[in-house]
């Protein structure tokens, strides 16, 4: 495969993955804004925290209100990382590979980047209750998801989005964690509280896993929470479970075996899921999940590094 084609399709992927995690923060901060909102602009505000774009927020906007968060999170198309602008960017990568993804992936695709462009010449509607929007959003990214499982030959091409998508949904289940800890809790005062126990809630419907959690844990714990989304091998999005699936398919396209490695992106992939396997939560609040999760993003950005300069030529460069 061509490294052009497997760079556009690793990247229409991520695009994808990211639209529908900001969906997903939106919505849960949707949840704690009605359920028991204590300081409307400090959890607003929490969410451009989770995207690490407050300056570029504050160059726009005068404050954290709910509108301006949801349009610099949806609408902003001088944003690059808005959801309108990651679809823009996935439907112009599908747009070049035609020939590679499926027909039916190529028109959900562009579906959802015009109906999320529709949406936003007309934002009120969403400013005053995103859920709709939000749970629409989701929908569609599930449905991609499952046309591209279903539709797409599972070979190398395949191999890369699935590769885009897991390295993606890693990064973002690791920031919300962090920016949990650090952000949305008004002070130290309310650890332990019933507040405390309804914002680790929304932590987990962020990522879908609240269901989950529940089944196999039973009640909410901050730092079982923690361990459930960083390693829980069982759940779809945690961090290790999402880093070893992306490993699958990083020796797939390799031709390597699991252990060994021929390339930068091997070998750093392979280091950070060892890491992770022989590293358990007890250890992880010892050393400051701040400084933990914040350590792991730097890691999975050196091994989207290695990706890139392994398989398309150059360092990170957004396509």
């Amino acid at each position: 495969m061509l490294s052009r084609v497997a760079d556009t399709l690793y990247w229409m992927s991520r695009y994808l993955e990211r639209a529908e995690s900001i969906s997903r923060f939106v919505e849960v901060n949707w949840h704690l804004y009605l359920e028991q909102s204590q300081n409307h602009l400090q959890e607003w505000g929490a969410l451009i925290s989770v995207t690490g774009d407050n300056e570029a927020f504050r160059k726009r906007y005068e404050n954290y209100s709910r509108e301006n968060v949801i349009n610099f999170l949806f609408f902003d198309t001088d944003y690059p990382h808005s959801v309108v602008s990651c679809l823009r960017a996935a439907r112009e990568n599908a747009r070049t590979v035609r020939e590679i993804i499926s027909a039916d992936m190529w028109e959900q695709i562009n579906s959802f980047y015009h109906f999320v462009e529709d949406t936003g010449k007309y934002p009120a509607a969403v400013h005053e209750n995103p859920y709709e929007f939000c749970q629409s959003i989701q929908l569609r990214g599930m449905l991609i998801n499952g046309l591209t499982n279903d539709t797409m030959l599972h070979g190398e091409g395949w191999h890369f989005v699935r590769l885009g998508r897991y390295l993606e949904r890693a990064d973002k289940t690791s920031r919300i964690l962090d920016v949990k800890y650090f952000t949305l809790l008004p002070g130290a005062n309310y650890v332990g509280t019933n507040y405390d126990d309804v914002q680790w809630a929304a932590l987990l419907r962020a990522t879908g896993g609240l269901e989950a959690y529940r089944q196999q844990c039973g009640r909410i714990f901050p730092s079982e929470v923690a361990r459930f989304l960083m390693f829980d091998r069982l759940f779809a999005r945690s961090v290790i479970r999402c880093l070893l699936v992306a490993r699958e398919s990083l020796h797939a396209i390799s031709g390597s075996l699991t252990g060994e490695y021929r390339n930068k992106a091997e070998q750093r992939m392979g280091a950070l899921c060892s890491e992770l396997s022989f590293t358990d939560i007890h250890a992880v609040f010892e050393h400051g999940l701040h400084e933990f999760t914040d350590q792991l993003q730097v890691k999975m950005n050196r091994v989207h590094d290695a990706v890139s300069e392994t398989f398309f030529g150059y360092k990170n460069t957004e396509k």
